[in-house]
């Protein structure tokens, strides 16, 4: 579990003196710089579960309290930031290593039953709080940020899928995910609701970047203003809904397809992400028929 650990101390600033030193022994090249790692998980990818996990797309909240009280259950007391990714991957770590009784003695069953509870915490903490929301934001990490952490990010994942066989699957889906609600439809709700909820990926399917709208931009020929992510994609509505719902509608496909390559590694948790992803897909192809049709209308 010496791996995890190491991959958690990357996840956080490089100033640390052992980034240097970790890089090295995991062959991931030269560390990374302190812009890289802004633009990274400050700008693109922040790197906290309750970002992915939450209704509400942002930190803290019922899911980060769900962490908490897991470790609190642990016996552990939380830290300030339980969620944050390098937390939770060197609190698996903990959990994933040998007993001191792991040596071929015979044990008694006080033991046994201690050694079979760890394994079922371990277990649980792997689906619950890393691969319910990991394998997406990884593959979006590889996909957007700098070359080093695209690296870190492909190592990561090839561990999870590891421990995923190892531990074998969940009896069922992650709480976080049952109890996700849909994407808002801006026909029934406001459309501040639906900017929010598109932009929430528990709920939308779906992890939006500042690159992604950028891009979307750039393919539209339209004008990116400066800002956040919400502020800057009512922006992009503004100049053209039916295009950029269009786009949206694409993208949101684009990741579904992403989801469904990992199934045989992740099972029914990505196989849950591609199912949300699908299905706002959907209904941005209805929002942006709707958007063009009324242009239409208006223009004659």
């Amino acid at each position: 579990m010496e791996l995890f650990r190491a991959l958690a101390v990357l996840a956080e600033p490089p100033e640390r003196p052992e980034v240097a030193r970790l890089a090295r022994l995991l062959g991931l090249g030269e560390p990374p710089s302190a812009s890289e790692y802004t633009e990274t998980f400050v700008f693109q990818l922040y790197p906290y579960a309750s970002v992915y996990l939450g209704p509400e797309g942002m930190l803290g909240g019922e899911a980060r309290d769900r962490v908490a009280g897991f470790l609190s259950a642990l016996g552990r007391t939380p830290p300030h930031e339980p969620d944050h990714l390098s937390t939770l991957l060197a609190t698996y770590a903990r959990l994933s290593a040998p007993s001191e009784d792991e040596d071929g003695a015979v044990e008694n069953v006080e033991d046994a039953r201690r050694r079979e509870g760890l394994r079922a915490a371990r277990k649980a903490f792997l689906w619950e709080h890393l691969l319910s929301w990991l394998p997406v934001y990884l593959d979006r990490v590889a996909e957007v940020a700098p070359q080093f952490y695209r690296r870190w990010a492909e190592l990561l994942l090839s561990a999870l899928v590891e421990e995923a066989r190892a531990c074998g699957p969940p009896e069922r889906l992650p709480l976080h995910l049952r109890e996700a609600p849909p994407v808002s439809d801006p026909r029934a709700a406001t459309a501040d609701e639906f900017l929010s909820s598109l932009l929430a990926p528990a709920r939308s399917g779906l992890i939006l970047t500042r690159v992604d709208l950028s891009r979307a931009a750039h393919t539209l020929g339209t004008a990116a203003r400066a800002g956040e992510r919400k502020f800057v994609l009512k922006s992009l509505l503004g100049q053209d809904a039916g295009g950029v719902l269009a786009w949206l509608a694409e993208e949101a496909s684009r990741q579904a397809l992403k989801h469904a390559s990992r199934r045989d590694a992740f099972g029914e948790v990505v196989g849950w992400w591609a199912a949300r992803a699908s299905a706002t897909g959907k209904l941005l192809r209805e929002l942006s028929t709707d958007a063009e049709s009324h242009g239409a209308g208006a223009r004659t």
